[in-house]
């Protein structure tokens, strides 16, 4: 008899996105920001020591953790070789349009033949919670000064306070970054979704792509 497929939900440590905020099915909040890249390569050893100082003070400045990913992957071309095709057909010039067209194959060629990978960077602040249950249990059916209490609006107040309080520590590590020369922008609900989807779904990214990026 052959095993029923879980929903791949239930492999997935979200349980919904809200107010550009991560919430966990255990109650611990993330805040995902995108974060532009410098090459730090070909800076100069003056500047590189500037940097790496910068980037101390940052780290010594603090008091909650915080995950830095890097995500790889093949890099979509689709949109520009359409650009150029719109471009061809706009050309009046017929030697330009023939350029165009030899210059839009040999990009095509050239990325079909090597794997040429875009990165984007991520910072991740988190807000761990206790995870003490807000309802139910021994005391839910106890009056309290003769009314029930209300949790709902209990557990939305707390909530909110939560997210007050992970909005700082983003702001705080986004100033930091800017210190190193680093630009950060917190994703809002619908870049996160876009990017979960694009994590579980990487076949689906590539000849989708990303709009995360283009549009910060």
């Amino acid at each position: 008899m052959a095993v029923e497929a879980q929903a791949t939900q239930q492999f997935v440590d979200v349980e919904r996105v809200q107010r550009g905020t991560v919430i966990l099915k255990g109650g611990s909040l993330r805040k995902i920001l995108l974060v532009s890249g410098i090459n730090f390569a070909l800076k100069s050893e003056e500047d590189k020591n500037i940097i790496l100082q910068a980037y101390q003070s940052f780290l010594n400045s603090l008091d909650f953790s915080l995950q830095i990913i890097v995500h790889s992957r093949r890099l979509n071309i689709q949109g520009y070789l359409e650009g150029l095709e719109q471009r061809k057909e706009h050309e009046e010039n017929e030697l330009l349009r023939e350029q165009i067209a030899e210059y839009g194959e040999f990009i095509k060629s050239f990325v079909e033949q090597s794997d040429i990978m875009g990165k984007s960077f991520f910072v991740v602040v988190s807000y761990d919670t206790a995870g003490l249950p807000t309802s139910g249990g021994i005391m839910s059916g106890i009056p309290f000064f003769g009314k029930k209490k209300d949790t709902k609006t209990e557990d939305e107040k707390t909530l909110n306070e939560q997210i007050e309080q992970l909005n700082q520590r983003a702001d705080h590590v986004a100033t930091g970054l800017s210190g190193i020369g680093l630009r950060a922008v917190t994703l809002n609900d619908a870049e996160l979704i876009e990017l979960f989807y694009n994590l579980y779904n990487p076949a689906a990214t590539e000849k989708k792509g990303i709009g995360i990026a283009k549009q910060k």
